[in-house]
């Protein structure tokens, strides 16, 4: 059985043995369930690979969190216990400020715009910022536009979150972007928010659809709102101490089958959030687009000025409001 320990253990190991044939397959984890759209993005990498390859390099899956969360995880794949690992963009934002940027709310108009933002030079130049950290970024996978659910109304300006208690991520941007809305920003574990919305506790939350549907929280919160606005993906990571022990060839194997990968992961996103959205719909949820974003995004100026403090930080921005215009 492979565990903590056990990682430690091997990855002190293969260090130690420093170039040389992989005995074993990367191990890779995901703190998502099998049949989520990451793991099987990463599923699809990994056939790719030891197809590529010729069999010389295979990776091996532990999905739904069976190595640990994902920072307990981060730390093994910057230690090089782990080999690849698919987190959320918030536990590398401690050390790597680039990171930051793809999680600004009202940042990206479209889902076109954040895939196009993030396969392009702007998605490079994040992934690039996470080697000096002791990490390889390969891909992004999408994470779904998040949007406002609650128990109250349907919410068409701001005024309508005034007051309401949402709940969000322990994450100071989202404490931030929900006070600049006139909301009383409540963090809370993810686990406890159904019985938060049955109870009153709050009042509403922020996520996507098929996290809506999922967790029954549309049970609770019969209120959908699309505001679509954060669309921060996720990423895939492999250890800088494993990339650096593979040959060019293989490294270039990994790289172009993640890219390969992208395309697979979004087709199964894109099924999953029509299924939730049909699901959600034929239950009576009420949902609304909202007419005028403008009212919403003209709120994060202050956010905005807090969290992107650096000359690189700015200049991925313009790079990437810049190509908001061509989709």
């Amino acid at each position: 059985m492979i565990n903590r320990r056990h990682l430690i253990a091997t990855g002190a190991a293969a260090a130690m043995a420093g170039c040389g044939q992989v005995e074993r397959p990367l191990y890779s984890a995901d703190a998502h369930v099998a049949d989520y759209p990451t793991v099987q993005g990463v599923q699809a990498m990994a056939r790719m690979v030891e197809e590529r390859s010729g069999g010389r390099q295979r990776v091996k899956i532990f999905a739904g969190a069976q190595l640990g969360s994902e920072r307990d995880t981060l730390e093994l794949t910057i230690f090089g216990a782990l080999d690849l690992n698919r987190v959320n963009l918030a536990p590398l934002n401690a050390f790597a400020s680039e990171t930051i940027i793809p999680s600004l709310p009202f940042l990206f108009n479209s889902v076109e715009h954040m895939r196009t933002s993030l396969d392009g030079a702007p998605g490079q130049a994040i992934l690039d910022a996470l080697r000096p950290h002791g990490l390889v970024g390969l891909c992004f996978y999408d994470s779904g536009a998040r949007s406002f659910y609650n128990t109250r109304g349907p919410v068409h300006a701001p005024e309508d979150l005034q007051g309401l208690k949402i709940r969000v991520q322990n994450s100071d941007l989202y404490v931030a972007m929900v006070q600049a809305l006139g909301a009383n920003p409540t963090p809370m574990s993810f686990t406890e928010v159904y019985q938060g919305l049955v109870q009153g506790v709050i009042d509403g939350a922020e996520n996507n659809m098929p996290s809506y549907e999922s967790t029954r929280h549309f049970e609770a919160a019969r209120y959908y709102s699309y505001s679509r606005h954060v669309m921060a993906p996720e990423i895939l990571v492999m250890s800088k101490h494993r990339w650096d022990r593979l040959s060019g060839e293989d490294q270039a194997i990994f790289q172009q089958a993640a890219r390969d990968s992208v395309p697979v992961m979004r087709e199964l996103w894109d099924a999953r959030v029509n299924n939730a959205r049909d699901r959600v719909l034929a239950s009576g949820v009420e949902t609304n687009e909202i007419a005028d974003i403008g009212a919403f995004s003209d709120r994060m100026e202050s956010v905005w000025d807090r969290f992107v403090a650096s000359d690189v930080q700015r200049r991925l921005v313009e790079d990437i409001r810049n190509l908001g215009g061509q989709v």
